[in-house]
Parts: C-alpha cells; structure tokens; sequence
C-alpha cells in the first residue's frame, strides 16, 4: 500500500490536532526531504510552528492507517520515500 503526500499531511494534521485539541483544518503542514535530516513536517498551530523528525510522521501515518482502513501496522511496515513527492509504503 502507497500513501500519497497527501494522505501523509493528513494523517499528520489529525494526528496534531488530536494531540493538541484543535480542529484539523487549525493544523498546517508541509513536507521536506533534506540530505542532512532526512524527512520533515513543519507544523504550524496557532501561529506556532514544530518541527516532527521522520519518527513522528510515522507515528501519525501509523495511527491514520488504523483510524481510517483499520490497518494496523507496525513501525518496521512504514517507509518514507522521495518519488515526485514524498510517499509512505506501507508493507502489511
């Protein structure tokens, strides 16, 4: 299974919005792919933005895929990859 970048902002914004008891459409997110740092989320709530490492986005990719295809993966089962954009494979 191949999530799209974005499916990826959102599993990321409801993921945020959950954690910090706002609504979904208060999350703002955009995606980055460094050589130094690898896979990035800026998030912005509020006017305050954070930054997640490639950890947390697998964090809220993994909880996405439960919530909405009643997918339960494990973290090995999540990758992040740079195609034309940034996707997610997910091997279950």
């Amino acid at each position: 299974m191949i999530l799209s970048m974005d499916e990826i902002v959102n599993a990321i914004c409801l993921h945020m919005a959950e954690r910090k008891d706002v609504q979904p459409t208060d999350v703002l997110v955009e995606l980055s792919w460094d050589e130094d740092t690898g896979y990035t989320a800026e998030v912005t709530i509020n006017g305050r933005s954070q930054y997640l490492i490639e950890a947390n986005m697998i964090e809220a990719i993994m909880r996405y895929l439960y919530t909405e295809y009643g997918i339960r993966a494990y973290r090995e089962q999540v990758t992040l990859d740079l195609d034309e954009e940034i996707i997610a494979i997910v091997n279950v």
